[in-house]
């Protein structure tokens, strides 16, 4: 840019002792204000700046016409130093008493947030007509400060100034209580303002997100004339309240009126909705109404289609586009992120780069967060790498979604190291790092990130909880899990849905029956995640009575069953030996509520007849309602065979596995074990054959304790561990100990009579 030079001290040469008025403005002082005004209204404020560097130049004085332009130019430029220069210059030259002048100084410290300067320059004016009000009022407007606002406009109207259209609008669009819109309202009436369109559209929208949808639809049944605003204002409220009567109604009428609806109309429509098939009727409307999506209305369909899943639709609207902005590209990633598909996202990403399309960190944040859920570390650490390459400035943003990729593809050291690298971080950024280490089993450093959360005085959140209750439950940990409560209960952190059922959850997994139910029946209201959480915990502590009763409560709430409660109810029964109940259970599925059972419904009636001794009707259940039995289910059929010394039906049950030809170590060794039972050491030295030509290695059986907020894991022949000899020691006493103590049960007890 030209270096401006600009005089704080006014040349001795064009010394003068009055300030130029308007009328007495020299030739070359109007040339240079006609090009400068005309290049302000043609949005080009670098030239106005340049111009008036040649206007200086020239020796040519500028006068009160000139300084707004300029001021305009710096406030679109965000050139504050230099508004700054005008402003003493403004004041050496004598314009500061200008109305219009006062209002451009204004408008350019409120748009630095410097409000209390404009209130300066607004005091320091001897009189003020409407325009210098209107700024000030928008002024604070703008920053949230509505009450001083209103003071502002009461104090306008004291003073004898009456309210413009402009300076209610600048009021109004602040405005988020009801009572100060209403009072706005009256106000418009009493004015005779009530007239302005662009007034009016706002007012209506106020309503709308009030949820006064009523009243916004009689002011808009009040309305002169309606322009696409008003109708898309009107639409956009019945949309946010879930209203798709009235919203299809309005539709309709538009029609009738001649207004052809837009591309607004329709994307805020289907923001909105909650029925695909409501949905794509909608995007049939607006082909039959000629309506071309462009990229913001093909955003608002893609992200509608992915929001239900219909993934193929919203390619199918993508490749339609083809002017496609950064912004649609983001959607189309995030929604295949959304569905499962995060190698289609990282090869939509790579056509984007191809396309020219510099990405946003929200499309950064989308892909990695793909990356995260395919635990694909090396895709994860290309888009790093891209990003290091590139320069590209990471933002917060990006920064957690690269903590979160890192620690779901188990590699805590990276994701620390982002974190500890991060010059700013917010709760998410202490959540993701607490997440990360809670999941991986390290409770200890989860806990020692969680106490240096608070003590930079970040405050935990809900998400937080629920992270550090989670790995308290996978674990068993109860100490640091009644912790965690107690600091849930101290913060107030419930009532909470989420953090109720997490507490639920750990207290059932670690045992803890009685302070689970207490937790459940102190919740004031439950969901169906609740129910299944609290019914599952007791089917798991053979508890299946209980959980049969509870199942009957929630029937007789407002909640219909889904898949999941009927998989825990299942559970329970076949874990508690309540045959005729899951049999009865199951049928009820189909018959009563309508839900077609899923192959994992099906192997819990099988595991169910099995355990119950009823292996013939569990093989014939087998046959007649699984269309294709997988490995597993075969597989609990195969060990209750060999429990219950069936060896016939384990025969053809093996067979059965063979050819479906597995691809689990487990089932390879699972087939040994049931052949060398069945002293078939061909078909045991065929299964092991099989598995070893595949590559295949069964884990090694083992099992943990936790102490003290750590993992202690012992593998089977394994001596590894460093306290090893100790612990031998210790089982050998404790044997010792065993042996003396039933030794001494079993001697006769000699017993002396008295004398």
């Amino acid at each position: 840019m030209t270096k401006l030079k600009i005089w704080l001290k006014r040349p001795p040469h064009s010394a003068r002792a009055w300030p130029i008025a308007a009328g007495n403005a020299s030739a070359a002082t109007r040339s240079f204000n006609g090009i400068i005004n005309r290049l302000s209204s043609e949005g080009s404020h670098h030239e106005v700046l340049v111009t008036f560097t040649s206007m200086l130049n020239s020796s040519t004085s500028p006068d009160s016409h000139t300084y707004p332009s300029l001021l305009k130019a710096c406030t679109s430029l965000s050139r504050l130093s230099l508004g700054l220069s005008l402003h003493t210059r403004i004041i050496l030259d004598g314009f500061s008493p200008d109305s219009y002048i006062s209002s451009s100084l204004i408008s350019f410290y409120a748009k630095f947030g410097r409000v209390e300067d404009a209130q300066c320059v607004f005091d320091d004016m001897p009189e003020r007509s409407l325009i210098p009000w209107t700024a000030m009022i928008g002024c604070y407007s703008r920053f949230d400060d509505v009450d001083r606002a209103f003071e502002m406009y009461n104090l306008m109207q004291y003073e004898g100034i009456q309210p413009s259209s402009v300076a209610m609008l600048s009021l109004v669009s602040g405005v988020s209580d009801l009572s100060q819109l209403e009072c706005l309202h009256a106000s418009a009436l009493q004015t005779g303002c009530y007239s302005d369109v662009n007034l009016v559209n706002c007012m209506l929208h106020i309503y709308s997100k009030c949820g006064r949808v009523e009243a916004a639809r009689n002011l808009f049944e009040e309305m002169d004339q309606k322009d696409m605003v008003s109708w898309n204002s009107m639409l956009s409220g019945y949309a946010e309240n879930q209203n798709v009567k009235e919203h299809l109604y309005l539709l309709r009428r538009m029609r009738i009126e001649g207004i052809g609806p837009d591309e607004q109309t329709f994307g805020t429509f289907l923001m909105s909705l909650s029925d695909v098939k409501l949905g794509m009727l909608v995007h049939g409307q607006m082909v039959t109404a000629g309506v071309i999506a462009d990229a913001p209305l093909a955003t608002s369909l893609i992200v509608f289609y992915s929001k239900f899943g219909k993934i193929r639709t919203s390619l199918k609207v993508f490749a339609g586009i083809l002017d496609k902005d950064v912004i649609l590209w983001t959607a189309m990633i995030s929604g295949l992120v959304q569905n499962d598909c995060a190698d289609k996202a990282i090869s939509v990403f790579n056509d984007m780069l191809k396309s020219g399309i510099r990405p946003l960190s929200g499309t950064i944040s989308a892909l990695l967060a793909g990356c995260g859920r395919v635990s694909s570390l090396a895709l994860g650490k290309s888009v790093h790498g891209y990003l290091l390459r590139q320069g590209i400035d990471v933002d917060i943003t990006v920064q957690n979604s690269l903590i979160t990729m890192y620690a779901k593809s188990g590699q805590l050291k990276q994701s620390s190291h982002v974190f500890d690298n991060m010059w700013e971080r917010d709760v998410v950024s202490w959540n993701a790092i607490v997440a990360g280490y809670a999941e991986d089993g390290d409770l200890c450093e989860a806990f020692s990130l969680f106490n240096e959360m608070r003590y930079t005085l970040e405050k935990p959140d809900s998400i937080t909880v629920l992270s550090l209750l989670q790995a308290c439950a996978s674990i068993g940990a109860l100490q640091q899990g009644k912790w965690m409560h107690n600091f849930v209960v101290k913060c107030f952190l419930r009532p909470s849905i989420l953090v109720d059922t997490a507490l639920v959850d750990m207290y059932l997994k670690c045992g803890d029956l009685h302070t689970a139910q207490k937790c459940f029946d102190r919740m004031p209201e439950h969901d169906i995640v609740s129910w299944s959480t609290i019914i599952a915990g007791y089917g798991s502590h053979g508890k299946g009575e209980i959980a049969l009763k509870l199942f009957s409560s929630f029937l007789h709430s407002r909640f219909q069953p889904n898949h999941a409660i009927f998989l825990c109810i299942l559970f329970a029964c076949s874990h508690n030996g309540l045959v005729s109940e899951g049999l009865s259970l199951f049928k009820s599925m189909t018959e009563d509520f309508g839900i077609e059972p899923k192959l994992e419904h099906r192997a819990s009636i099988v595991d169910l007849l099995c355990r119950a001794g009823r292996l013939e009707e569990a093989y014939s259940f087998v046959k007649a309602m699984i269309s294709k039995p997988t490995v597993e289910v075969l597989g609990i059929l195969l060990d209750a065979c060999k429990t219950k010394g069936n060896v016939e039906l384990r025969e053809i049950i093996a067979g059965e596995i063979v050819n479906l030809q597995p691809i689990s170590a487990e089932k390879y060794v699972q087939l040994a074990q049931s052949y060398a039972s069945m002293n078939r050491w061909d078909g045991m030295g065929y299964a092991l054959i099989q598995m070893r030509s595949l590559g295949l290695r069964k884990l090694p059986g083992w099992s943990y304790i936790e102490q003290h907020g750590k993992i202690a894991t012992f593998y089977m022949d394994d001596c590894s561990h460093p306290q090893y000899e100790e612990m031998l020691w210790v089982l050998e006493v404790l044997g010792c100990e065993m042996s003396d103590l039933m030794l001494d049960v079993k001697k006769p007890r000699t017993w002396f009579p008295f004398g």
